[in-house]
């Protein structure tokens, strides 16, 4: 996938980077059908929410019951102009999220049709402010994460990936990608078989899955530490979101230029596609639903964690 990484990225390594782009370059190739952009003003900005739906042979959206998976690339800006020059380390999220996109339209186009709906969101912004965060600088977002988070996993999705740049903590030191344990409805479940597996051929190395606490699952805005913004998608859907983190070996800032590897963003790219063909098809599982069931029986309701809490 290193040819649809490169062309994705020449679109969004870009001063004028717009979600209009990313709809010309998909249209220009037969795709634009598949590509809808929203312009959304915030209290720092504005920008532009992609999203690109990939009709399965036997999705929910014409009438099917094939199983949907949500990507979306989670990234405050692929941009911190006119502080920095040039693409930021932040931008991965969204340009793996596209590129995979892209790659699953030029599957059907050629005839190798998945069973079930893809629907892939991010949004698009090459001037997003920074703020403080340790170990290194984050890159902020111009409209509030509420919004962003809402739109992300707003339609009928089972699972959802949430592809993210993971690389300014001193927790996850490889370069290359790593996965989440499942997050559903405030649990942290235990690590995918099948996603480990999936991860494993890809890769041909062992999986990497990266610690979570119930900080990093709980909104943003609330007062406490998280590691990043991978798994904000959780706290609005009740499906299953695992977390796809770009990582490096050593702390790199969001805000940070010439940090992009295109060889990990392909790899985590080609995760996505090899989940998409296997979940669609109902030959990967999340989680354990009637593990989770029993969870649920012995300990309660959890959802309060999808919420600011009390105060």
């Amino acid at each position: 996938m290193l040819k649809q990484v490169m062309d994705i990225f020449e679109i969004l390594d870009d001063p004028a980077a717009s979600g209009q782009a990313v709809k010309d370059f998909f249209a220009a190739r037969g795709f634009g059908d598949c590509v809808e952009v929203q312009t959304l003003n915030g209290p720092k900005g504005t920008t532009d929410f992609v999203r690109i739906i990939i009709r399965g042979e036997n999705g929910k959206l014409s009438g099917g019951t094939a199983p949907t998976l949500g990507v979306t690339g989670r990234l405050g800006g692929l941009g911190a102009r006119p502080e920095m020059i040039g693409f930021v380390s932040d931008g991965d999220g969204a340009l793996t999220a596209i590129s995979a996109a892209l790659k699953l339209c030029e599957m059907k186009k050629k005839g190798d049709v998945l069973p079930g709906d893809v629907i892939v969101t991010t949004h698009v912004c090459p001037n997003a402010p920074t703020s403080p965060h340790f170990p290194t600088p984050f890159m902020g977002s111009p409209v509030e994460m509420e919004t962003i988070n809402r739109l992300e996993v707003e339609m009928d999705v089972d699972a959802v990936l949430s592809a993210d740049t993971t690389k300014g903590n001193k927790i996850i030191c490889k370069r290359g990608f790593a996965i989440s344990c499942p997050v559903k409805e405030g649990y942290i479940l235990k690590a995918s078989d099948d996603l480990v597996e999936i991860m494993s051929r890809v890769t041909g190395q062992p999986a990497y899955v990266f610690p979570l606490s119930l900080q990093d699952i709980t909104p943003y805005g609330n007062g406490v530490y998280h590691m990043n913004s991978i798994l904000q998608p959780s706290v609005a859907t009740t499906a299953p979101v695992v977390g796809i983190a770009i990582t490096t070996e050593t702390p790199v800032a969001g805000c940070a230029t010439g940090a992009t590897h295109i060889v990990d963003v392909e790899e985590a790219a080609r995760f996505i596609i090899e989940v998409a063909k296997d979940f669609t098809r109902g030959q990967c599982s999340f989680y354990d639903p009637e593990e989770y069931k029993l969870l649920v029986e012995l300990y309660g309701d959890m959802k309060h964690f999808q919420t600011k809490g009390r105060k």
